[in-house]
């Protein structure tokens, strides 16, 4: 074994200029970039579906209750509930659930001197944690509720807002068509513009007090459009919309819905990212094993004549093997270790400055985001490490075949 790891040794790191010396480089930096490109690819792809999810977990919450809608468009004013507080109280106990709230939806028309555009008006309850669209306000704050009367106050996307050429602290004239067809206009002060990088959401949607909506659709105080819920943790969608809806106190009528069905091109696009992802690290997979392959036959054939000479000194075959698998080791965890390292020194250079940018309107978002897990880190090292060392096993076999004779004088 030590004359192994030694002859290995000083054939990895002699510095004579050979051939050899330059397949081991060329294989190096091929492991280098195999290594730091899955690397890179999975905590891009991880981060993208991540911010991208959480951008509209965000603005919908992760579970709807509502009315039961068949033929009805889930993005649209909903057909209203009687609140059922034993319900909310029962949902509000399950681990899974972070927070509940009631909303209601309405179209309205906003209106300037100059311009006209169609919004569909959000309200929220005063339950509602402006936190989850903190991250979405670019001017101004978040509406402020009042206990004796509705709020007189709207928030815009950045997207309306440019439209109308409005700002914060504008006023706007807002039109309501109420149940009996006649229209009542309003006047609502703008004191946040938000942008969530969603063009559909941007452009549909203003966010105001679900008591104005009560008011203009003729409602009681404990009719709402339906609650949303936020979880703890996103995967448990399926498992707790199944929970919800099972609850011997769920009305019969109304409905639980995963907010991947409010969005599910996004959501289908974004699973789609998994295949791009794994065609990418399967190819660098192939390119990595191809070409350790590739190294060590030449470094087999270019050590012919030390075989032979190894081999009629008495070395067995397996001790001239474990020659070149240390050597092809050491080429290898050298790519592990300097890929790895410089996949993680580019990562955390775009968690700094976000200096790859991305068109928003295509990708949502405006810079590549970045997730690391560092489980996935791990396994690509261990996996790259184990799959290369089965597959440098075949070409090392040639060692048996040569016969120390011929290989002596082999030129």
């Amino acid at each position: 074994m030590k004359v192994a790891a030694f002859i290995a040794n000083r054939i990895a790191f002699n510095q004579q200029k050979s051939f050899s010396r330059f397949i081991i480089r060329l294989s190096t930096v091929a492991t280098v970039i195999s290594v730091a490109v899955m690397i890179v690819t999975l905590a891009f792809a991880n981060g993208f579906q991540e911010t991208v999810s959480q951008k509209i977990f965000s603005f919908w919450g992760h579970i709807r209750i509502q009315e039961k809608q068949p033929d009805k468009a889930i993005i649209s004013e909903e057909t209203p509930i009687i609140k059922n507080d034993s319900l909310v109280h029962l949902i509000r106990q399950n681990a899974a659930v972070e927070s509940i709230h009631s909303f209601a939806t309405k179209y309205a028309i906003l209106k300037t001197k100059d311009e006209i555009e169609g919004v569909l008006l959000k309200g929220f309850d005063s339950s509602y944690k402006f936190d989850h669209l903190a991250s979405f306000i670019q001017q101004g704050r978040a509406i402020r509720f009042n206990d004796s009367s509705y709020s007189r106050e709207l928030m815009l996307s950045s997207v309306t807002a440019s439209r109308l050429q409005l700002g914060v602290n504008d006023k706007v004239l807002v039109y309501f068509i109420r149940p009996d067809g006649r229209i009542r206009p309003d006047k609502l002060t703008i004191t946040g513009i938000y942008k969530t990088g969603i063009e559909e959401y941007d452009k549909t949607f203003a966010i105001g007090d679900i008591k104005l909506i009560q008011r203009l659709n003729d409602w009681q105080q404990d009719e709402v459009g339906g609650y949303e819920i936020f979880l703890h943790d996103y995967k448990k969608i399926d498992d707790v919309v199944n929970e919800l809806y099972n609850l011997d106190l769920f009305p019969q009528t109304w409905n639980t819905v995963s907010v991947r069905n409010i969005s599910p091109n996004i959501f289908d696009w974004l699973k789609m990212q998994d295949v791009t992802r794994n065609v990418l690290i399967g190819f660098m997979i192939v390119v990595a094993i191809i070409n350790l392959i590739t190294c060590l036959i030449i470094l087999v054939l270019e050590r012919i004549r030390m075989i032979g000479i190894l081999k009629s000194l008495g070395a067995t075959d397996w001790t001239v093997q474990k020659i070149f698998l240390r050597h092809s080791a050491i080429i290898t965890i050298t790519g592990i270790i300097t890929g790895a390292a410089l996949a993680l020194g580019l990562l955390w250079l775009q968690q700094a400055t976000g200096f790859i940018k991305l068109k928003e309107e295509a990708y949502y978002v405006s810079s590549a985001a970045v997730k690391i897990i560092w489980w996935e880190v791990g396994a690509i090292c261990l996996g790259t490490l184990i799959v290369c060392f089965l597959v440098m096993m075949i070409p090392s076999l040639l060692v048996r075949k040569i016969q120390p004779v011929k290989a002596i004088q082999f030129r």
